[in-house]
């Protein structure tokens, strides 16, 4: 633990998948308390929500909150509309990107770090093994960071707010076996755009594809439930 940071407080977006898994745990090994965020935002399904729960109190989070924002009323993507989830990557940026979703979640993480007087915020966006998000970019986070720093109390008058993506730089296979060193149970988490009741996964979509990817790469056992 680094002693610098012992005992300050972090709040970490957490969907329930692998990627947000690992960077509370990343966190946690950075001596900080984790904060656990979701946003309920009318996605396709419940089990994300529940593994994120799951995930945030294995890993031993303070607090886990699920504020909910209803993006479904706006639609624009397959999460969250009657649009099909497509099973293969496709050129370009695809129907399963949420418009501002990374932004309204980023936003909602800003506004509850400043009312536990945090400074930091973590978040699981990669850039390298991902579908084409726009933001999931190093751009976006540069950006919303300037943002945060001109937009509040803790950025005019305070110590700065600090937007953390520890995964950005690192490719699948890098993110299982950095999860594996930390002790990350993979088996509790769900990344699949359209899995079903239970959490088990379809095995198809851009997300499946991905999780998959990065445990062959990694040479570990993939551990997910599949339908």
């Amino acid at each position: 633990m680094n002693a610098s940071n012992a005992s300050r407080k972090a709040v970490i977006l957490v969907s329930g998948g692998m990627d947000s898994a690992v960077t509370i745990a990343m966190a946690r090994e950075q001596g900080f308390e984790v904060y656990a965020l979701s946003v309920a935002y009318g996605q396709r399904h419940s089990s994300e929500l529940e593994a994120s729960e799951r995930v945030a109190k294995m890993l031993g989070a303070v607090v886990h909150k699920t504020v909910h924002v209803d993006l479904r009323s706006i639609g624009g993507s397959a999460l969250t509309a009657d649009i099909d989830v497509p099973e293969d990557g496709g050129e370009g940026i695809p129907v399963t990107y949420v418009p501002a979703r990374n932004t309204i979640m980023l936003s909602i993480a800003l506004g509850w770090a400043e009312v536990l007087g945090s400074n930091d915020i973590f978040c699981g966006v990669n850039a390298v093994d991902y579908s084409g998000y726009p933001d999931c970019r190093p751009a976006f986070i540069e950006a919303f960071q300037s943002l945060a720093n001109v937009a509040t109390k803790a950025g005019v008058e305070g110590a700065g707010i600090r937007i953390h993506a520890p995964l950005m730089q690192m490719g699948k296979g890098d993110i299982v076996r950095e999860g594996m060193r930390l002790g990350v149970d993979f088996s509790a988490t769900v990344s699949c755009y359209q899995a079903d009741a239970e959490g088990r996964a379809c095995g198809h979509c851009d997300a499946c594809r991905l999780r998959a990817e990065g445990f062959a790469k990694a040479g570990v056992p993939d551990p997910t439930h599949y339908a």
